[in-house]
């Protein structure tokens, strides 16, 4: 009998979670071994607990999908990663692919084309949902421009805070929820607004929305 594939389940809705977890739950080589509804966290979970897949929408508090993505890719492991997201533009898409995604599926899809995907991804296969449009995908990451030129010039670290200064946490918060001290939180701030040439929180905002690290209801 084969192993069942263990899967960690992220996505910053409790009732889309426990209806996925409730399909996947079917699945006869599929289990679902944790899940998050934070970005930090699913990091956390996957640092100590190393699985064959992440389920892993965009849209998380604390550290965004594609965020998460580009930071379980450089730990080194064998966890692929399968985005499930509202967003079907391409360009999400290239991003996702470019931060070492191995597939992508949209929210609306069918469960059985989410099967099909997991399987896929699991037998170490690159997975694109039907709504996408792969030749417009295969576009941006040919001519590499799935990354935002903004947010190539902060570094990963100077993303998270970013994303978390969107979400509306201060220095003290942000320090405790990154484990880090005030001074250098404060430090990655002046910084990151340096390289954005953005010196007010409303205008970092307006940017972490305009590049989807935050949804406007954040």
């Amino acid at each position: 009998m084969n192993r069942k594939r263990t899967l960690i389940l992220a996505d910053d809705h409790a009732l889309v979670r426990a209806g996925i977890r409730s399909l996947l739950e079917g699945l006869p080589n599929v289990e679902v071994v944790a899940e998050a509804g934070d970005g930090l966290a699913v990091l956390e979970l996957v640092r100590r607990q190393p699985v064959d897949v992440v389920l892993l929408d965009i849209t998380l508090p604390g550290l965004n999908g594609l965020e998460v993505a580009r930071h379980i890719t450089a730990l080194g492991g064998n966890t692929r990663i399968l985005m499930l997201s509202m967003h079907a533009g391409p360009e999400y898409v290239a991003r996702a692919l470019a931060a070492g995604a191995a597939g992508y599926l949209v929210k609306d899809s069918a469960f059985e084309e989410l099967a099909s995907a997991l399987d896929t991804v699991f037998n170490g296969r690159r997975y694109l949902g039907k709504a996408i449009d792969v030749e417009v995908v295969e576009q941006l990451l040919a001519n590499q421009q799935a990354e935002q030129p903004e947010l190539a010039v902060l570094t990963p670290r100077q993303r998270q805070i970013l994303q978390l200064i969107a979400e509306g946490y201060g220095t003290r918060d942000i320090a405790t929820r990154l484990s880090l001290s005030i001074k250098t939180v404060e430090t990655h701030r002046s910084q990151l607004m340096d390289r954005l040439r953005i010196y007010d929180v409303p205008g970092l905002v307006r940017l972490a929305i305009r590049l989807g690290l935050v949804t406007p209801e954040a």
